[in-house]
């Protein structure tokens, strides 16, 4: 047996220890994997398409009330953070700019939001700068 195929029978065969795959999800598997391992080791590169990927949800409805969908994983979280963006290779600023978010919209749950905006007008910080420099 061919070295690029006993690779990608180990890799199918970690695949399957790890969640249900049918057999003929883990033949088409192999073959796939053992087809880019052999392309790999050829030195052959794959055209590198345009890729567009698809949101996991609508953009317009990732903010939701009480929680923020990730639209490039699906994920949701009550805050979508900086550390998180990185992990997909972006920041903030392009994420927004990919996925035709406003420039100043903030990637944080409604219900959140809200009870920030409410704990800052009842501290009103501004006012207490405004004494400190009379």
């Amino acid at each position: 047996m061919e070295d690029h195929m006993k690779q990608a029978l180990e890799i199918v065969k970690a695949q399957a220890g790890v969640r249900t795959m049918s057999e003929e999800e883990m033949t088409s598997m192999v073959a796939n994997i053992a087809s880019k391992l052999k392309s790999i080791e050829a030195g052959e590169q794959e055209p590198q398409e345009e890729q567009t990927q698809e949101p996991a949800v609508d953009p317009k409805k990732a903010i939701r009330e009480k929680s923020v969908v990730c639209l490039e994983c699906g994920k949701t979280f009550k805050v979508l953070t900086k550390k998180h963006l990185a992990t997909h290779g972006l920041t903030p600023a392009e994420y927004k700019e990919k996925w035709g978010f406003k420039k100043t919209q903030s990637l944080i749950a409604k219900s959140l939001a809200r009870e920030r905006k409410k704990k800052m007008q009842e501290m009103q910080l501004w006012k207490r700068r405004e004494k400190k420099t009379a």
